[in-house]
């Protein structure tokens, strides 16, 4: 039985939480455009690991601290805190680029051979994650849920007009700068679920899935969540039935899987419509000809 397991039930408990954070933050960061922004979020997240390790500080502790840095700066950097291409591709070269120097120095240094730190933040570790690291990711994913519920409604409004939402009063540039800052947060969390590598997966195919149901925000708000919680659940699941597979990988994969039905789904949907229109066009006409 699956749930005999601690380690399963530590890795569906935080799972499930960190899921709904990035269903809930992905779903916004598809609509203001800032997939990208979570891509390099994902980089800085490994380097700001390696860096840590290097230092010789916790490598968690690093991860979260300068990927929350990089949301920050981010949208200090961009207009109405809402980070640019530019922006975001000079911050992920320079990332980069340290993280490269990093890597070498982490390789080459006597903290070479707990090598598998390295590898836990890329690729996730959730099944080796003990009660402490259950607790502390649960009040996190909460955390930062609970924002992203508070600003939703003027976030919204910013996020679709962002003109007219400043001249009405609402803080643009707060907010943006607010959104990174949780960005930050969530893509930390996730590292330790699917990996810095993968984390942008399950912040971005559940969001697009969502986006494309629906054009209504709160009804796609739950979508998103609803499609994130269940990758991690058939994913986990799947690589519980097949030990081989790497579970950061199942739950990308079935995101991405869901993603691709959902794009499947509304093809033939937009096919059926368009078909039926052209079948009314063709009674009409028939008909008109038969009339004359």
């Amino acid at each position: 039985m699956m749930l005999a397991h601690e380690f399963m039930r530590n890795a569906l408990i935080t799972g499930t939480f960190v899921a709904v954070a990035c269903g809930l933050v992905g779903y916004f960061v598809v609509l203001r455009a800032q997939v990208f922004a979570g891509d390099a979020l994902s980089h800085i997240a490994f380097t700001g690991a390696l860096a840590a390790a290097v230092l010789g500080f916790d490598t968690l502790a690093g991860l979260f601290v300068v990927t929350i840095l990089g949301g920050i700066v981010m949208g200090l950097l961009g207009d109405r805190a809402r980070a640019d291409d530019v922006t975001i591709g000079s911050l992920f070269a320079w990332t980069l680029g340290l993280g490269v120097l990093f890597l070498s120095i982490f390789a080459r240094g006597d903290s070479a051979g707990n090598g598998t730190g390295g590898v836990r933040v890329l690729f996730g570790s959730i099944f080796g994650l003990d009660a402490a690291a259950v607790r502390t990711s649960v009040l996190l994913a909460l955390l930062a849920s609970a924002l992203l519920l508070a600003i939703a409604r003027p976030l919204l409004y910013a996020s679709l007009d962002a003109a007219v939402a400043a001249a009405q009063g609402v803080p643009v540039r707060v907010l943006g700068l607010g959104f990174l800052t949780l960005l930050g947060l969530v893509a930390a969390e996730a590292s330790q679920a699917v990996g810095a590598l993968l984390l942008l997966g399950l912040l971005a195919a559940p969001a697009g899935a969502a986006h494309r149901l629906t054009a209504r925000p709160y009804r796609g708000l739950l979508l998103s969540t609803v499609f994130a919680v269940g990758s991690v659940w058939l994913g986990l699941t799947l690589s519980y039935r097949f030990p081989t597979l790497p579970p950061s990988s199942m739950v990308v994969g079935a995101a991405v899987g869901i993603y691709a039905l959902t794009l499947a789904a509304t093809a033939a949907r937009r096919g059926s419509l368009s078909r039926e229109a052209r079948s009314g066009f063709d009674a009409e006409g028939s008909l008109g000809r038969s009339e004359a």
